[in-house]
C-alpha cells in the first residue's frame, strides 16, 4: 500500500549558545518541538508579547549581508544556517526561541545546529508532508548570475561559483536528497570571506563577531585558518548550504532540481518571488513514498 511522507518534529528540546557574527552579541537559542502544520517559527523571548515570526519568504526584510525575517517591529537575522539544517534533516515543525535579534554564527557552518538536532532525534507526526511539485522550468537571471528550477521526481540542487581568486576559482556541486548525507556532505562547510572585505565590514561596525573561529578567511595567496579546508570544495558547499536555507523559506520542500550559478541571498530571494508568481508552473500536495 502506498504511504505518504509524514511531517516531522523534534523528539525533545535543543539548547545552543553562540555569538552573532555582525552584532558580536552572545545569543542563546532553544529549539522546541511543534505541532503538525506549525512550520518553523522564531520567538524573540527578549521582546515579550511580540508575534512569532514565521520562516516564510513573505517576511524577509533584508538580504544584504544575511537573511533577515521581520514582523510587527521584531526581527531575527542570520537564520540561513539553522534553516538549512531543518531542510537538510527534513524537520518540518519547530519553535526557535532566541534572546536577541541575531542567530549565533557558531563555527560559520551548520555543523553544530545539525549535530544538536540529530542528537535530539525526530518523531513522525500524523499529518502528511506537503511538497511544492515543479511542473515547468522557471529561471531568473542577473547578468552572469542565475537561478532556475527544473521538474524532477525528487529534490536536487546544483550550485556553481566562479571567483577570480586562485584559491577559489570555479567550483560546482550537486546535492541529491535521496543519495547524499546532509550532515556529512554539506553541514560542515563554513562561510568564507576575503580579508579586504572583512576589514571593510569592521570599519562600518559590522562583522563584530567574525573571526577565524567562524569563517574561512582568504588573503591574496593563502587561507589564514591554520587547519585549512574541511572539504577541497568547501566554498561551493557553503553556497549550497546557504541556498538550502534560502529556498526553505518557501515553507515546503521542493520536488524539483534547483540550479544556481554565482547566486547569493538577494538573487535567491528574487527567484523565490518569481517562482511564487508563476503559479501555473508548480502545484502543492503530499508525495507518496516509493
Amino acid at each position: 500500500m502506498n504511504k505518504y511522507y509524514q511531517q516531522t518534529t523534534l523528539a525533545k528540546n535543543v539548547a545552543l549558545s553562540g555569538t552573532g557574527v555582525h552584532s558580536g552579541k552572545r545569543t542563546n537559542i532553544t529549539i522546541k518541538p511543534a505541532r503538525e502544520n506549525h512550520g518553523i517559527k522564531f520567538r524573540r523571548v527578549d521582546l515579550p508579547g511580540t508575534q512569532d515570526i514565521q520562516a516564510l519568504f513573505k517576511l524577509v526584510v533584508d538580504t544584504s549581508l544575511a537573511t533577515v525575517l521581520g514582523t510587527n517591529g521584531a526581527i531575527v537575522s542570520t537564520i540561513e544556517h539553522l534553516m538549512a539544517s531543518f531542510a537538510g534533516l527534513g524537520i518540518d515543525n519547530a519553535l526557535v526561541e532566541v534572546d536577541d535579534y541575531e542567530m549565533p554564527i557558531m563555527d560559520g557552518s551548520a555543523k553544530d545546529f545539525t549535530r544538536a538536532l540529530t542528537a535530539a532525534g525526530t518523531i513522525e507526526q500524523d499529518a502528511p508532508k506537503h511538497f511544492i511539485i515543479v511542473k515547468k522550468i522557471i529561471q531568473v537571471q542577473d547578468q552572469d548570475k542565475s537561478v532556475m528550477v527544473l521538474p524532477e521526481p525528487c529534490f536536487k540542487i546544483t550550485c556553481s561559483i566562479d571567483f577570480p581568486h586562485p584559491l577559489v576559482g570555479k567550483q560546482k556541486i550537486t546535492y541529491d536528497r535521496a543519495t547524499n548525507n546532509f550532515e556529512q556532505d554539506v553541514s560542515r562547510a563554513r562561510t568564507f570571506g576575503f580579508i579586504k572585505d572583512l576589514e571593510l565590514l569592521k570599519r562600518f561596525s559590522l562583522g563584530k563577531g567574525g573571526s577565524l573561529d567562524n569563517a574561512i578567511v582568504i588573503d591574496k595567496d593563502k587561507i589564514l585558518n591554520k587547519e585549512g579546508l574541511r572539504y577541497p570544495d568547501e566554498f561551493v558547499r557553503h553556497k549550497l548550504l546557504d541556498s538550502l536555507g534560502d529556498f526553505s523559506l518557501l515553507g515546503m520542500p521542493i520536488q524539483g532540481h534547483i540550479i544556481t550559478h554565482k547566486s547569493g541571498h538577494t538573487l535567491n530571494h528574487l527567484f523565490i518571488k518569481t517562482f511564487l508568481e508563476n503559479k501555473d508552473s508548480w502545484e502543492t500536495g503530499p508525495a507518496r513514498m516509493e
